[in-house]
């Protein structure tokens, strides 16, 4: 089961293999430049931060498009579960808010989300830690 401790999710083959690599790879084109300095050792190190660069905007546009989805279903579950004041409200939301909503179970999503609309939580965090009944995103990039 998901709660606020457990809730963030590395994918390994990215954070622990592919941008380590790429960065320490960044670090060994410089010590080699050092040691042997050339046009050559300079492009090296070039085409190394451009593919640390290259790998952190993948990921970037990815968790973004996942961002998109979380608001787009958020929107829909709070049209189908809020009563018709906070409906009206859904728009004031900002995108963090409802991301960090959409671990709150249905029954606290009302209370929830007027905690956030009346500025008693902010950001995504605050939600997160006040959410008594988690709902768990397997499925997060």
């Amino acid at each position: 089961m998901q709660t606020y401790a457990t809730h963030r999710q590395y994918i390994p083959l990215f954070h622990f293999v592919v941008f380590p690599i790429l960065a320490l790879n960044v670090l060994a084109q410089i010590y080699v430049l050092f040691r042997h300095p050339s046009v050559w050792g300079a492009w090296n190190i070039l085409v190394a931060f451009a593919l640390v660069a290259f790998a952190w905007t993948v990921r970037t546009m990815v968790t973004r498009s996942q961002d998109r989805i979380i608001r787009l279903e958020e929107t829909l579950r709070m049209q189908r579960l809020l009563p018709a004041d906070l409906q009206s409200r859904i728009g004031e939301l900002r995108p963090g808010q409802l991301i960090g909503l959409r671990f709150c179970s249905d029954e606290e999503l009302p209370e929830l989300t007027r905690a956030v609309l009346n500025g008693e939580l902010t950001g995504r965090e605050d939600i997160k830690k006040r959410i008594k009944h988690w709902r768990s995103d397997t499925l997060r990039v």
